[in-house]
């Protein structure tokens, strides 16, 4: 399996294009096969793209906003995700307390994903925190009735602190994952891997099982930074895979 890390987790060393291409660069000195982005600081994605080929960096996906992909921003965003060479792309959450709620986030993305398979064969992900394990006014969970209309990236820390066994989940879901979220943590906030009380080697032996390519590391509050929590994570996952 490949290693690839969410850029949230190094935010705080990016500011504007010259900081977001230097921060690749660290992010490839140690180690990393690829990344997921969550914002792009103004820069074109041309430019992005041939600094992750100057690299050997694959844009494995990216976090962007739910009207991001509604009918009237569609094409745009999808051209411009395919100029990244991404063959999935999501949102890092919406709305979902309600059936309503999640019938709507869920069509959106469906029918997002339908156009994005038929022009480039690109997925489009629903990515989860704790609430969408907590059961609807009619019983069913939020993550499976999004899932039901779209692909799903799931995060293993989050589900893991709603409950989740993820071993379980992710074998439950297999067919509908198509990126995963590697992260450690206790009580609910997120550490460095190896740092926390996930069930990070049933994460591991769930994504080999399934046959997932990737496996993205995110920290939602490194420490003392980002590039160097995101080393430490490297370090604990490439010792266990």
């Amino acid at each position: 399996m490949k290693i690839a890390v969410q850029v949230y987790s190094v935010r705080d060393h990016i500011s504007d294009t010259e900081t977001l291409l230097k921060t690749l660069e660290e992010i490839k000195k140690i180690g990393y096969d690829g990344v997921e982005f969550a914002g792009y600081f103004g820069t074109d994605a041309a430019t992005i793209r041939a600094k992750l080929d100057e690299l050997g960096l694959v844009a494995v996906g990216g976090h962007i906003g739910l009207d991001d992909f509604r009918a009237d921003k569609l094409e745009e965003t999808i051209e411009f995700q395919h100029a990244l060479g991404v063959n999935a792309v999501g949102v890092g959450g919406a709305p979902h307390s309600t059936m309503g709620e999640s019938v709507e986030t869920g069509d959106v993305l469906g029918a997002a994903e339908k156009y994005a398979m038929e022009k480039y064969g690109m997925k489009v992900y629903y990515h989860n925190h704790c609430e969408e394990f907590i059961p609807l006014e009619n019983g069913q969970l939020p993550i499976d009735v999004i899932g039901e209309r779209c692909s799903l990236e799931i995060d293993t820390y989050w589900s893991f602190h709603a409950g989740e066994d993820n071993y379980a989940l992710l074998s439950r879901l297999k067919d509908k994952i198509v990126l995963l979220h590697v992260k450690d943590g206790i009580d609910g906030k997120p550490k460095a891997l190896g740092e926390g009380n996930c069930d990070i080697p049933k994460v591991i032996k769930a994504a080999k099982d399934i046959g997932m390519e990737w496996l993205i590391v995110e920290n939602d509050d490194p420490v003392p930074t980002g590039l160097e929590d995101i080393a430490r994570s490297f370090k604990y996952l490439k010792s266990i895979i």
